[in-house]
């Protein structure tokens, strides 16, 4: 699956095949999104401007901005981005790919980026470029909160809802060459350091 695959898929899917919890009712969606905007909230620090890259329908970034932070809603579906600003029109909305961002953002770094339930879905090689371009707009010693799991039994994901995983040899060789410290936390995503590639 390529990265415009998965896009594809993803803007043409019933938002119920998205996320499970619309099924449940739209109150248990954005409530989950406000949960997961709280945990953000624990690694990310008071303030800082935040970039949701694959922000979708604004599940998580909207919750995330009302508890103070400066957030840039990043999608590359028009579509969800439509919906966003349906809910939110103050909320800084951009439509982009991961290789769309510096363009964007120019020579300002975010002091944290979050991208999840995007990587998962995503190939070895689109998934690394992602990465790259999320380190490549943060500042050095930000946050990254990245959905990339490990697994003992590592495969690529084979449908754009498929999940893609990670062997701990494999991430842990990405992040040097990348500039990617791992951080300990109690969150159910890899937290990262931005550093200098190759430390």
């Amino acid at each position: 699956m390529t990265a415009a695959d998965v896009i594809t898929a993803w803007d043409q899917a019933d938002p119920e095949a998205i996320h499970p919890l619309r099924r449940v009712s739209e109150d248990a969606y954005w409530e989950s999104g406000k949960a997961q905007a709280d945990m953000l909230a624990t690694v990310i620090p008071d303030g800082a401007k935040v970039l949701d890259f694959g922000c979708g329908d604004g599940r998580v970034a909207i919750p995330l901005a009302a508890l103070g932070y400066e957030v840039t809603a990043v999608d590359a579906s028009q579509n969800m981005l439509d919906r966003l600003t349906q809910r939110a029109p103050d909320l800084t909305a951009v439509q982009a790919a991961a290789g769309g961002i510096a363009g964007h953002l120019g020579r300002r770094k975010m002091d944290a980026i979050y991208s999840l339930a995007v990587l998962i879905h995503h190939s070895y090689t689109d998934c690394l470029d992602i990465i790259g371009a999320l380190r490549a707009a943060t500042k050095l010693g930000g946050t990254l909160v990245l959905d990339w799991p490990v697994s003992d039994h590592a495969a690529e994901a084979d449908s754009w809802i498929g999940v893609t995983t990670w062997t701990r040899e494999q991430q842990a060789e990405a992040c040097g060459r990348i500039g990617l410290e791992p951080i300990d936390s109690e969150l159910p995503w890899g937290v990262y350091r931005a550093v200098k590639a190759g430390s």
